[in-house]
């Protein structure tokens, strides 16, 4: 092996010969015993190419469908975490839930100083008013982060959907709130000023829906839930606005019960995103790093090891928060360093990146998230060769050994 006088020097080599294409980074890492590349090589298809297999409703067979390829490549995406919740702004995104399934005291304290003894959740939805929100700025802004897609929540466990549900009267965007279609709005600013690919998020779940919580109650041998809410509202959003990714996640029931398998097996089959559609492994109690697209396991998921198959870590800006935080300090929002080093933690292991924004009710993202954004964006420009294709592997070269290059 080549013995180096320092790691700049190491650095350097390798940026050449890469640079030049002489051979790859990780015909590079392998040749010098810097790390063996053990990994399972994860299947991807190509993006252009048609994948004609019929899938069956089975995890074996929904496993077996390769990975659109257009994913491994991204590296980088925006997550957006947006709803009535956004209006209290105050703990975090679980509000509701906090107030009144747990009863969080802080919370419970809240509302009492702040409102009177007769308010509700649901009141929250009128003062979600999104007067500000422009989605050009936003598509502007994304695409000057250096993301290549985005995640934006279609509903959250509260239940309210940011596009004109067909099953959610009265409590959507377009009924009660902003009075529009943010979920189409969004879609379209995206779609017609970058290149970056939309997605939307979808809990499967509802804290105080009265079907999931009879059907709870049953220990899930009813689907009345299933049949009249959360699979319709699925099967709208991708009919609808042909979303690039299915990001699901309220997965606190069987997978059987959720019929999670149906409704894939027609997105791979029969939708019409069939051919470029990705979807991650929130699909039902014990499903998570077991089945599906990609994987995204937990919050914050970061294995720190090179995976065997292709995964994401979705993380947020804001260290105690997804929604938007009235209540936070700017200690509790990461540096660019924090964000950069858990990027490169991320993508050396084989994963994407999946960053979270929370914007304001009235459809503002805040300058801190702007910010840590735009300057994430700049460092993005000068490093790009560090992460397109293989050469992604060079920054991974600071969470390895390196005790064998001196």
């Amino acid at each position: 092996m080549l013995k180096y006088t320092s790691i700049a020097f190491f650095f350097a080599y390798v940026a050449f010969a890469a640079a030049f294409e002489e051979t790859s980074l990780r015909e590079i890492l392998v040749e010098e015993n810097v790390v063996e590349f053990t990994k399972e090589e994860i299947p991807l298809v190509n993006d252009e190419k048609q994948n004609t297999k019929r899938y069956e409703p089975t995890w074996k067979s929904i496993d077996s469908r390769p990975l659109p390829s257009w994913f491994d490549e991204a590296k980088f995406g925006i997550f957006i975490h947006w709803g009535v919740f956004s209006v209290p702004s105050f703990g975090n995104e679980w509000f509701w839930w906090n107030w009144k399934g747990t009863k969080n005291a802080a919370i419970v304290n809240f509302m009492k100083r702040n409102y009177p003894p007769d308010f509700t959740y649901p009141d929250f939805a009128k003062e979600f008013t999104a007067e500000l929100f422009q989605p050009n700025e936003w598509a502007d802004l994304f695409k000057d982060s250096g993301a290549q897609y985005i995640v934006l929540t279609s509903k959250h466990h509260e239940g309210y959907t940011n596009w004109p549900s067909n099953v959610s009267w009265n409590w959507n965007s377009m009924d009660v709130g902003p009075h529009r279609d943010l979920v189409g709005d969004l879609a379209s600013s995206i779609r017609n000023r970058t290149n970056l690919k939309f997605g939307v998020y979808h809990s499967l779940f509802e804290w105080f829906h009265p079907l999931y919580i009879q059907d709870k109650a049953g220990h899930f041998k009813s689907q009345s839930f299933v049949a009249r809410k959360s699979m319709p509202e699925l099967y709208e959003l991708v009919n609808k606005y042909k979303p690039d990714i299915v990001w699901s996640d309220g997965d606190f029931a069987p997978d059987v019960y959720w019929n999670s398998t149906e409704f894939l097996a027609w997105l791979y089959n029969d939708s019409p995103v069939k051919d470029h559609v990705v979807t991650n492994d929130r699909w039902g109690t014990g499903i998570r790093c077991h089945h599906g697209g990609f994987y995204s396991c937990s919050d914050k998921y970061n294995p720190g090891v090179l995976q065997h198959h292709k995964w994401e870590n979705c993380m947020t800006i804001d260290r105690h928060s997804w929604g938007y935080r009235r209540n936070a300090n700017i200690q509790d929002y990461l540096t660019i360093h924090d964000i950069i080093s858990t990027f490169a933690s991320t993508i050396s292991c084989g994963g994407n990146m999946l960053m979270n924004v929370g914007p304001t009710k009235a459809g503002m993202i805040s300058p801190v998230f702007q910010d840590r954004l735009r300057e994430f964006g700049s460092w993005l420009k000068v490093n790009d060769r560090l992460y397109q294709g293989e050469n992604f592997v060079l920054l991974s070269l600071i969470h390895l050994n390196v005790d064998n290059l001196f």
